[in-house]
């Protein structure tokens, strides 16, 4: 049966959430825009519900002044003022008991290892690198602003004339092949799933939540608002993750001597 633990009035019941990540022995956690809006990052969003990253890449590709007004957003970004919080720190902290499996993040911002995490999929990509659509280049976004401060309102690739952008996933375009393999594998090899500050409503990052209750995992989420696979998890927790994270993380943990054994383990195939 499932338990739906809810912030009520600043009275807290996550009793459950806790005991489940503390029970843990391999996690893998995902997560979304509402980790990093308490280090200032707003949620935006588009009537669909998806992160707004980047002009679509057609639009992008054919139009000059898209680019110049996509760039001139780019220098003003509230991401390079951010810093990581409490949330991006519990994960750090989650890593060293050496129980997280892998990080995978919607999020663009990169605070997740500049807080210290070192397991990161990062699903669509990141906003600190830029990437050429024409031979594929990467390089730092920092190198690119500097030259649209200096006067290059559309800087172009430095490697072969292209348009550059940054490396981040447009909406609509497909995730990278190795990118999602990772995800999908990771979510096949945790006991545990938690999810955090994500609406879960952007395919495929949100497939991950089915395929992991399907393969075993325990799920918990926790988000401000309802998600279409609340009814999956074992626990809910509604509140600021930011507050959640640190209570959960630092619950004791449960040892066992029992083996994991998830889809991920090819002793299970």
């Amino acid at each position: 049966m499932v338990t739906r633990c809810v912030w009520n009035g600043g009275a807290v019941d996550v009793t459950r959430a806790s005991a489940e990540v503390a029970a843990a022995r391999r996690v893998t956690v995902l997560t979304g825009a509402g980790v990093s809006t308490g280090s200032g990052i707003p949620d935006f969003r588009d009537p669909d519900g998806a992160a707004l990253l980047e002009p679509d890449l057609a639009t992008y590709l054919a139009d000059a002044e898209v680019r110049r007004v996509a760039w001139r957003a780019r220098l003003d970004h509230p991401v390079w003022a951010a810093a990581p919080n409490p949330a991006h720190r519990a994960l750090v902290d989650l890593e060293g008991s050496g129980r997280l499996r892998s990080l995978l993040t919607q999020n663009v911002d990169g605070l997740h290892q500049r807080a210290g995490s070192t397991s990161v999929v990062e699903l669509h990509g990141t906003i600190r690198e830029t990437s050429c659509l024409v031979c594929g280049a990467r390089g730092p976004m920092s190198a690119a602003l500097d030259r649209v401060r200096s006067g290059d309102a559309d800087p172009a690739c430095r490697e072969c004339g292209g348009v550059l952008r940054s490396a981040t996933v447009s909406f609509g375009q497909p995730l990278d092949a190795d990118v999602l393999r990772a995800a999908r594998t990771a979510a096949l090899d945790c006991d545990l799933l938690l999810v955090a500050g994500t609406s879960l409503l952007v395919a495929p990052a949100a497939d991950l939540v089915g395929l992991a209750a399907r393969a075993g995992a325990t799920v918990v989420i926790c988000n401000a608002e309802p998600t279409p696979y609340d009814a999956l998890a074992a626990a809910v927790v509604r509140d600021p993750v930011d507050r959640v994270l640190p209570e959960l993380v630092a619950a004791p943990v449960i040892e066992s001597n029992r083996p994991v054994r998830t889809w991920g383990d090819p002793s299970t195939w």
